[in-house]
């Protein structure tokens, strides 16, 4: 992605598709609550729920009362299923919201009473549309009520057919834990890079260094800054703009747990609305309350959004031009509107409706999503996803001590992993974690390593004159802030050996001045063994080869183990950078990834401007599930771009022996803006199989800049001069 794609993309018209613009939102049940605590005021009286007496036991009398911020108003919502709640005293959570005597009638009483699983015990709150709620008793159908419209303290509330009117109608604030207390040992040492806020500081202090690294980083796009910004469980009137290597994530087990009232947000207003060039970011773990009704995540490569619950609507472009990005394990309330977004992977979402569509929007789990309508509109739509483990982070347990949690591996799922209340997974306490820092160097890190640990890698660019090597089952590499690795002197700079389970995350693999064979490598040559049950997973690990400082590297990531996932990778060989880094001879590159183990997935496969083929995939029983890729810019003439006598590389191969391969949602672009003579013969290449299968795939030239002469093998029309993709349902 790249400045000159300005004028290649001048002839691009974005459309919305008809049908998903007039999708109406229903309302949903629960449809902006996720487990957490809460305060509930009474619309009509302005007063909150409140435990009489700030008493917990059995037959406490649930009243309104003025709010006064006590642990008697504080309300923890635990998921049952079916979009209702228990809601517990948080200082009791298991004594909850019960209606009295198992009752169906009007005006019976509500009272706290221990939780036994009773349908009276359990309540639905429904959205209004207004940012209110009215909560549905599961037994009798009947809602939450102030007696009489009643706003004076003290009035115990009770059930009531349902009228709409104010007495039923309640809104939420907080949706975090009560803040747990400081961790024994105090926040631990994550260096100078890491800033970590609570509830206890004022919102100007949090906002003006929300706004100083933004302000820094806005568009350092080849900056050697690197910045975590984490907030501890809790509410949080803040607006976090989000700029180049910044990550902006909630610290608890749930996003329910930390509440942003504002934006976390990401504009191109640096680039007149074009955000073909806003990479590098991070935003997680996060309730957000956009203001307005809509957040921005206007963005292209390498910017997940992940574990977030939107309470509004989504918009994925600033008004200009945008390529390709990746949002997991959320929540949007509203509508997703992709805009200009040319592709985009939805994965084990929830969302109220989508609105937009331009050449391939994949869904993968995502419950909301529109129907399988490739190519009109260009919707590819997999109902569950069939394996995954959800990316590591660190957050604050329940006694306050930071921790690392690992999701466990699910097996078609569809919607998130928290929908139902905590995640399935393990917590890993920080004595096995050794904390990488600025200064650290490849021998102690390794050092580290041979010693049994788990790495946090916190924000910094860290030159390595060592492998990394990892050959423990089962380690966590966590990277924070875009943490990045500098291989120096030709070496590989992370191997993994081929045992189960590895987990390696939030990193940037950017090749060193000296050619490295391979940047990432996963099993040695000739991995044999089965980890299916326990597979190495990378997630957002993005490479890049040039840009910042000249860079080579023959092949960016080696996958040798069977079974192993990525989950959101971006191989890049850059075509833009600082003055020098970029050039046919100058960032020289092979290949983006390289397969030769068996049953490997991938989620969101991003792979640019290599040399010869983007992808090669040698292993049996493969997916791929959302494939974004362009050709190489900068070809000088034909001849340097030949394979034997076939014009141009393929960007994704299936190798020539492999029986098995299975993939959905590929685009491949050529630019050719050395040379708008140049061709390339096929976009994909692959054997002849009636199990080597694709599904909805497409090709495009930009700008009548070059040509593609088919899609697939032989099959597919040239690309036409007018930015139109040649699209293919279904091969062979």
């Amino acid at each position: 992605m790249t400045p000159v794609r300005t004028a290649a993309l001048a002839a691009v018209v974005v459309t919305l598709s008809a049908t998903a613009a007039t999708i109406a939102m229903a309302p949903a049940a629960s449809a902006a609550v996720n487990p957490g605590t809460y305060t509930v005021t009474n619309v009509g009286s302005g007063k909150c729920v409140d435990a009489a007496s700030a008493a917990t036991a059995n037959a406490t009398v649930v009243q309104q009362y003025t709010c006064n911020g006590t642990a008697a108003q504080s309300w923890t919502f635990t998921a049952t299923d079916s979009g209702y709640f228990q809601i517990g005293a948080a200082a009791a959570t298991t004594q909850v919201w019960d209606v009295t005597n198992v009752s169906t009638a009007d005006a019976a009483p509500i009272q706290l009473w221990a939780y036994g699983g009773g349908s009276n015990q359990q309540w639905q709150p429904v959205d209004e549309g207004n940012g209110h709620y009215h909560f549905l008793n599961r037994n009798s159908g009947k809602c939450l009520d102030v007696p009489s419209a009643s706003t004076a303290d003290s009035v115990q509330l009770q059930q009531y057919t349902c009228n709409g009117t104010a007495a039923q109608s309640f809104s939420l604030s907080g949706g975090g834990t009560t803040p747990p207390p400081p961790p024994p040992g105090g926040t631990p040492d994550f260096g100078p890079n890491v800033s970590v806020f609570d509830p206890s500081m004022s919102a100007s202090t949090i906002q003006n260094k929300l706004n100083s690294v933004f302000n820094a980083q806005q568009t350092a796009q080849f900056g050697t800054a690197r910045t975590a910004l984490l907030f501890t469980p809790g509410t949080y009137n803040v607006d976090a703009n989000i700029g180049y290597y910044e990550e902006v994530a909630g610290l608890g087990l749930t996003p329910g747990q930390v509440t942003i009232n504002g934006q976390v947000h990401v504009e191109a207003d640096w680039d007149g609305g074009n955000a073909t060039q806003n990479f590098w970011r991070d935003a997680e773990g996060l309730t957000i309350n956009p203001p307005g009704g809509t957040n921005t995540w206007a963005v292209s490569q390498a910017d997940p959004l992940r574990r977030v619950q939107v309470n509004g609507n989504l918009k994925l472009d600033d008004g200009g031009w945008s390529s390709g990005g990746f949002l997991a394990d959320s929540r949007v309330t509203g509508q997703v509107q992709s805009g200009s977004q040319q592709q985009w992977l939805s994965r084990n979402d929830t969302i109220g409706s989508w609105n937009g569509q331009n050449w391939n929007m994949v869904f993968s789990g995502v419950q909301g999503a529109p129907g399988n309508t490739f190519p009109n509109p260009p919707y590819t739509t997999i109902n569950n996803t069939a394996v995954i483990a959800e990316k590591p982070y660190l957050y604050i347990d329940g006694s306050g001590n930071y921790s690392v949690f690992v999701p466990a591996l699910r097996t078609n799922s569809s919607g998130t992993s928290w929908a139902n209340g905590n995640p399935a997974g393990t917590s890993l306490p920080m004595s096995g974690f050794y904390i990488v820092k600025p200064g650290d160097t490849a021998s102690t890190i390794n050092a580290a390593l041979t010693a049994g640990k788990n790495l946090i890698v916190t924000p910094g660019i860290y030159h390595l004159n060592q492998t990394l090597n990892v050959t423990r089952p089962d380690t966590v590499v966590l990277g924070l802030g875009i943490a990045t690795f500098v291989p120096d002197n030709g070496v590989t700079a992370i191997s993994v050996g081929d045992v189960n389970g590895v987990k390696i995350a939030g990193l940037l693999i950017d090749a060193g001045t000296t050619n490295s064979q391979t940047l990432v490598q996963v099993g040695p040559s000739g991995s044999s063994a089965d980890h299916s049950a326990d597979p190495t997973v990378l997630s957002d690990v993005h490479f890049r080869i040039g840009g910042a400082t000249v860079g080579k590297a023959t092949q960016s990531l080696v996958i040798n183990s069977n079974n192993a996932i990525t989950d959101d990778t971006w191989l890049w060989r850059a075509d833009h950078g600082n003055g020098g880094t970029v050039g046919w001879g100058t960032n020289t590159a092979q290949n983006g990834l390289i397969v030769n183990g068996n049953n490997v997935t991938a989620y969101g496969l991003f792979a640019e401007h290599y040399q010869q083929y983007q992808t090669i995939w040698n292993g049996q029983g493969g997916k791929t599930i959302f494939y974004q890729s362009e050709m190489p810019y900068d070809v000088p003439n034909q001849g340097s771009y030949m394979n034997g006598s076939t014009n141009g590389f393929a960007s994704y191969k299936v190798g020539n022996n492999v029986t098995s391969h299975e993939a959905w949602g590929l685009g491949v672009y050529c630019f050719f803006s050395a040379n708008t003579s140049v061709n390339n013969y096929h976009a994909f290449e692959a054997p002849q199989n009636g199990n080597v299968k694709f599904h909805d795939i497409m090709d495009i030239s930009l700008g009548n800049s070059g040509s593609i002469t088919h899609v697939i093998n032989d099959t597919g029309a040239q690309t036409p001069t007018n930015t139109t993709p040649v699209d293919i349902v279904s091969y062979p």
